[in-house]
């Protein structure tokens, strides 16, 4: 059994959870044990998995794979702990605020001969992959992606694109690299409303 540890409850750490708790039969889950979790915040236990703290779950040697759902801001600093702990690491999207950071952790990961696995779970709903074949083989003219959400904690999650960035990968994986061309940000602070508004151009235009 492959000994594992869900940093951070929120939705995306509750759901991994979940299902490490309950794996799907005869999938590769089956062979990952989950030792515990670690928060910032007091639970005990969630569906029977117990809270240990950080520093035990970066010594105990029966740990040997991270599942990191915190906050986006946190991400590179938790990477490189459990990294330099020896323990592989699956991180939700994105991985560190910065490209540099990122080439920094995937270099690390090599030395210390460790998986460093990224993971942007919309691109595995059949939903994305029905949209996949739907524009396979097509050009693009023009096209809006619109989502809406409510307004994140910028010391937390970082600079407002980086809220939507998950979404701006679909795009890159449907129709290739993208330029910007242009981007407003609009902020009604009296109405906790914000907006950002990003046009992208393909490479053929």
């Amino acid at each position: 059994m492959f000994g594992t540890v869900v940093v951070g409850v929120g939705i995306a750490g509750l759901a991994r959870i979940r299902d490490l708790m309950n794996p799907m039969p005869s999938s590769p889950s089956e062979h990952l044990k989950l030792f515990g979790f670690v928060s910032r915040r007091s639970f005990g236990n969630i569906n029977e998995a117990k809270q240990i703290s950080l520093e035990d779950a970066l010594r105990s040697k029966e740990i040997h794979a991270a599942f990191i759902s915190t906050e986006n801001r946190s991400h590179e600093e938790t990477i490189r702990m459990f990294l330099e702990a020896g323990k592989h690491v699956l991180v939700e999207y994105p991985m560190a605020l910065s490209a540099k950071a990122a080439h920094e952790l995937w270099e690390m990961a090599e030395q210390k001969d460790k998986v460093l696995h990224v993971e942007h779970i919309e691109l595995l709903t059949e939903e994305y992959k029905q949209l996949k074949k739907e524009v396979a083989g097509k050009d693009l003219v023009k096209g809006t992606l619109h989502f809406t959400g409510y307004v994140l904690d910028e010391n937390k999650t970082g600079f407002p694109a980086f809220s939507g960035i998950a979404r701006l990968t679909w795009l890159i994986d449907l129709f290739g690299d993208l330029t910007v061309t242009s981007a407003t940000r609009e902020k009604q602070k009296d109405k906790n409303y914000s907006r950002m508004t990003v046009h992208f151009q393909t490479a053929n235009k």
